[in-house]
């Protein structure tokens, strides 16, 4: 049975009945019809939490979805997962992929300024500073505030919290 006839949240079944009346009205090949399902049921299984379940439907969206549009909406949630599990290595690189096909994401921008700020106060950036190498904890926030600056010029009265990072660090141009 598929996802969206077991899901008991209100919220995703009204998603769900309004997305597959767009399906019915909206001219799309039964390819782009079968990638949205599964996308669809992919952002299902993730809001519950279950990552395993939100991979496979969107790398199955991933398989069947055209459009690099969608696509990058698909790899998006895929590195948001694997943010979620701690692999940020597989997170970046998700990211970027989702902004190679759609430059406009400024969450996938913050997504990953954030990474790189965890980066360098996580054990990576201390064990460096304890080693005596500071540069590389500040290599992760020079990076970090690339990140956000971007974020920023595209949704500038979002990220109030990195802006006054940004400002704080003197990082901000």
């Amino acid at each position: 049975m598929p996802r969206s006839r077991i899901n008991g949240n209100f919220i995703d079944k009204t998603f769900s009945i309004v997305a597959n009346i767009l399906l019915r009205i909206i001219p799309t090949t039964s390819g782009e019809k079968e990638a949205f399902t599964y996308y669809r049921d992919g952002m299902s299984a993730q809001s519950e939490g279950n990552y395993a379940e939100a991979l496979q439907n969107y790398y199955e969206a991933m398989r069947l979805e055209i459009d690099p549009y969608d696509r990058s909406y698909i790899l998006y949630n895929i590195g948001l997962i694997h943010t979620s599990n701690g692999e940020h290595t597989k997170a970046l690189e998700y990211y970027f992929r989702a902004l190679e096909r759609n430059p406009f994401l400024p969450q996938a921008f913050n997504n990953m300024a954030v990474i790189c700020h965890y980066c360098a106060y996580s054990d990576r950036g201390e064990q460096a500073i304890r080693q005596g190498d500071s540069e590389i904890a500040e290599a992760w926030f020079d990076q970090a505030a690339e990140y956000w600056k971007q974020a920023i010029a595209l949704t500038p009265g979002n990220y109030i919290e990195a802006q006054n990072w940004l400002k704080i660090t003197r990082r901000f141009e």
